[in-house]
């Protein structure tokens, strides 16, 4: 009973951290997850207390924003005026005092030693010798081996308890229960990015874990000791002042009117279209059929690319998570390491592997066997520099071949890089993609066509989809960048930060399937036998649409002939854009992809600060600058509510998360962000930290936000949700789940409704069911179900 009360003790204070995500899949979230039951203002407040930090914009942001004109002035006005500030903008900006208390860190040296330890432990081959006892877990593997850290000065009589709530135990059995509560918060808190780490570990029961366990209590154990063993104090002492003053509400209004001169901005825009061109109604009418018909991920950086493919003929794009539906996992050909490629917040239910096509027998081994000899020379490569017999002469006689390597990298990156070559040598060509149960080991398809069709029926109600072309592409997205350990960040965060082109194969070949296609028919889903489906894969970094279209009928070569030639002019367009040059864009943009210099090879989800749920009629016109998410979506189509709730309790979560995640990595990148990428230094293949020590570091690197390191790129911007959908519909699904209600009470993320019921009336959610309306420059009040 006592081990039980400890462990729940322990998990109530695992609140305070969030989850790390390991390099290979970097998800974007909330470091904040455990605070979202409490108010915004209240949690940063809580947190700073707690480790430190500032987690409001600083000053200067406020200041380059005003001098941009990106707030407006009658905002922060109303703003002071409501809460009793008799202040201009001006004085106020003079009188902010950003900077916060310097911090100095009172266990630096339980630090170092703590993390010395998890180094060792939580390798994942990245070291050379293995620490030893590792299969014991972190604790037995320490407390065996601790007497030989010459650091820890152990006495030969001293003696451990067998389990780490034991040792817990005693070193808190004499202070009080709300004291152990908080020392258990203070001492986990005092890494985050190690702990999260630990935590992400323990909840995902990683390959890793199951071979060599470490949790939250081993830890806590080894650190309290090593505490109490160098004579710190292991209660924490007074909490740092995080300034909770005039100054810091001024701070806090400013963002509010900041985010609000955005919705506005935004929000006259919609609404100029809804009047003027009768919007919501579908693009392509009933009676017009498109050339092809293109699924894009809702990430920010499909708006970019679906504006230039709709501009370069007959085409309809549609926006859907980029996951396309399927909670699975995948297996991956070259290495059989299986990933989550579904949102995190989604249980995995298929595992998806690849088999050889029909009459490709011979081209699957033939590919195999060349991953098989690739994996070999790299293997024998890293033995070679790695063992001591042959390092100094291996070094010395190869040096001359790796400078040449590295030569050419750094002055002709783009020659190194060649889609084409990339496209002949992907397995795709040769193996197809296979769905079954996650608890089920064979690779035969084993789920049912009532699952099958299931899936497939979702995507079409979710986008509310009317009539099909002979062409219709799922596109997942992918990036491609050299020398960088974050490159997963830049992948489908939908996907767990994996490549979405699996599971757009997936959810075409099942598509294509003529038993499913016969039994959408009875769910009034009416595929055309003309109609063909492909998956497809956006480079973000490049802009270049890769499609999978080995298998296409020779009736359609002719249109996707077509199609993809407009797809290259697409990609010329849309590099020119984002990268802003005239001349050669696509070139630019494949030296970017393989610059093993470079530190920013895309911008990623920068910038993100809204999500668009609705027809695409609603943004086709506007140029969104890639600011926001766009979700397909059709309320008439939607009767019941359902696809609408689905989109808010999944994809409308995890925009919500990758916004968090973009707004701390900015106002505090030291602690919450990912610090510059020129100190990083790669730990275990999981993780970085700044130089040779330190914490795990748990966000975004600098420039993935910062265009210097003084300028910033990314405006902090809580996430601004447009829904179109009648309101009593949104209300209804906020009562039916508290934990979105949450959300926006307690401002999280803000939701603005395109009400078709109200003659398309955008209105704010504020409080507790309360709506409030802007009509010809008057705000009202207007109350929803309670």
């Amino acid at each position: 009973m006592k081990r039980d009360h400890i462990l729940q003790k322990i998990d109530s204070a695992s609140h305070v951290i969030g989850k790390t995500w390991p390099l290979y899949a970097f998800v974007t979230s909330n470091p904040l997850t455990g605070y979202e039951n409490r108010h915004f203002k209240q949690a940063i407040s809580e947190v700073e207390q707690l480790v430190g930090g500032q987690l409001l914009p600083q000053v200067s942001t406020f200041i380059n924003a005003w001098e941009q004109e990106e707030i407006d002035r009658l905002e922060i006005d109303a703003l002071f005026k409501k809460n009793g500030i008799g202040l201009s903008p001006e004085e106020s900006l003079a009188q902010m005092q950003t900077s916060s208390p310097e911090f100095k860190n009172p266990s630096h040296e339980v630090d170092r030693l703590v993390i010395k330890w998890l180094m060792a432990f939580m390798d994942e081959g990245l070291a050379e010798w293995s620490m030893p006892n590792k299969e014991k877990g972190f604790y037995k593997a320490w407390k065996t081996l601790a007497k030989y850290d010459q650091e820890l000065n152990l006495k030969s009589s001293v003696a451990f308890p067998d389990e780490s709530v034991e040792l817990i135990s005693d070193l808190v059995s004499d202070f009080s229960e709300a004291d152990q509560i908080k020392i258990f918060e203070y001492h986990l808190s005092a890494l985050p990015g190690w702990t999260g780490y630990i935590k992400n570990r323990a909840e995902t029961n990683s390959e890793w874990q199951k071979k060599f366990k470490i949790s939250l209590e081993d830890y806590l154990a080894v650190r309290l000791w090593m505490t109490k063993h160098l004579n710190f104090e292991i209660r924490p002492g007074k909490a740092i002042e995080n300034g909770e003053s005039k100054e810091r509400n001024l701070q806090y209004l400013w963002l509010k009117a900041w985010e609000k001169s955005w919705q506005n901005k935004l929000s006259k825009e919609l609404d100029q279209i809804l009047k003027i061109s009768e919007a919501t109604r579908p693009s392509v009418s009933a009676s017009e059929t498109p050339d092809a018909q293109l699924v894009f991920c809702i990430d920010t950086r499909s708006e970019l690319i679906r504006r230039h493919v709709e501009s370069k003929g007959n085409y309809e794009t549609f926006g859907y998570a980029g996951f396309f539906g399927i909670a699975m996992d995948y297996e991956n050909l070259s290495d059989g390491i299986i990933k989550k490629s579904c949102p995190p917040i989604v249980a995995s239910s298929y595992k998806v592997s690849e088999e050889p096509k029909k009459e490709k027998h011979l081209e699957a081994a033939q590919y195999h066997k060349r991953q098989e000899k690739e994996k070999f020379t790299h293997y024998f490569l890293k033995r070679m520099k790695h063992m001591l017999p042959s390092a100094f002469g291996y070094v010395e006689g190869s040096g001359f071949f790796y400078g040449i390597s590295l030569f050419l990298r750094t002055v002709l990156p783009e020659k190194l890089y060649n889609p084409r070559q990339v496209e002949k040598r992907s397995f795709e060509r040769y193996f197809s993609p296979h769905i079954h149960s996650v608890s089920d080991t064979s690779s035969s398809d084993q789920i049912s066509l009532e699952e099958k069709t299931a899936i497939v029926k979702s995507a079409f109600d979710l986008m509310g989809w009317k009539n099909f072309s002979p062409l219709v592409l799922f596109v997942g997205h992918g990036s491609h960048s050299a020398n960088n350990p974050f490159g997963s960040s830049l992948d489908c965060g939908a996907c767990a930060a994996s490549p979405g082109r699996h599971n757009a194969r997936m959810l075409a070949k099942l598509a294509n399937l003529p038993e499913v296609k016969r039994a959408l028919k009875e769910h009034d889903i009416l595929i055309p036998d003309s109609t063909f489906f492909m998956g497809a894969e956006h480079n973000t970094t490049t802009d270049e649409i890769l499609i999978f279209d080995s298998e296409l009928p020779e009736t359609h070569k002719a249109q996707l002939a077509n199609l993809k030639a407009n797809l290259h002019q697409a990609q010329g367009s849309a590099t020119t854009e984002r990268l802003g040059k005239s001349e050669d864009s696509i070139k630019a943009a494949h030296i970017k992809t393989n610059d093993w210099s470079e530190t920013r090879p895309e911008w990623g989800l920068a910038k993100n600060a809204g999500f668009i749920v609705g027809p695409r009629s609603l943004s086709k016109s506007i140029n969104l600058q890639g600011n926001c998410f766009l979700h397909s979506y059709d309320w008439e189509m939607d009767s019941e509510g359902k696809a609408l709730e689905g989109i808010m309790q999944g994809p409308m979560v995890v925009t919500q998360w990758i916004n968090n995640h973009y707004y701390f990595s900015s106002v505090d990148n030291d602690n919450y962000g990912g610090g510059s990428k020129i100190t990083h230094n790669v730990t275990g293949r999981f993780g970085v930290m700044q130089g040779n020590g330190g914490d795990l570091k748990r966000g975004l690197p600098l420039q993935s936000v910062n265009e210097t390191d003084q300028k910033a790129y990314h405006q902090p911007l809580r996430l601004s949700v447009y829904i179109h959908a009648p309101l009593e519909r949104i209300n209804g699904i906020l009562q039916k789940n508290a934990n979105l209600k949450s959300l926006l009470d307690n401002e999280w993320i803000y939701l603005l409704v395109i009400d078709p019921g109200d003659s398309n009336t955008i209105k704010r959610y504020e409080q507790n069911f309360t709506w409030k309306a802007t009509e010809k420059g008057v705000e009202k009040k207007l109350v929803g179900m309670q």
